[in-house]
């Protein structure tokens, strides 16, 4: 059975726990993972938050998967991960996926603009 776009977001959103901009600055600080989903273009407009890895919610299974020749070794089961995307949806979807490869502490902070909105600091990419 086929399944649609709202489904598999409604999926990725009750099973990612969604964080504050504040609770992320906590976990960062205790040394979690910060992974921007967006495309180049968009962080280049924009910037991201300040230390966030960019991996285009495109090329994430490759780059999560340890026996990927695309492997980055910043992503590892065992870290806190939270993700974040313009609006949030890619960043639920690309956390979902993440669980389902089998990383533990993923967390969605939504969009780059609530982090913005909540203080939070920016670098230019």
């Amino acid at each position: 059975m086929a399944i649609s776009v709202k489904q598999m977001l409604e999926a990725a959103n009750a099973a990612v726990p969604k964080i504050t901009p504040a609770q992320a600055k906590e976990m960062i600080g205790k040394g979690a993972l910060v992974l921007d989903v967006r495309d180049a273009p968009e962080i280049e407009k924009s910037g991201k938050i300040p230390g966030a890895l960019n991996i285009s919610r495109g090329m994430l299974e490759f780059r999560a998967d340890p026996d990927s020749p695309y492997h980055d070794k910043s992503l590892a089961k065992d870290k806190t991960v939270i993700l974040y995307c313009a609006s949030g949806g890619r960043s639920a979807l690309a956390g979902k996926l993440l669980q389902d490869m089998g990383y533990g502490q993923v967390y969605n902070v939504g969009g780059f603009k609530d982090w913005v909105d909540a203080g939070g600091a920016t670098e230019k990419a």
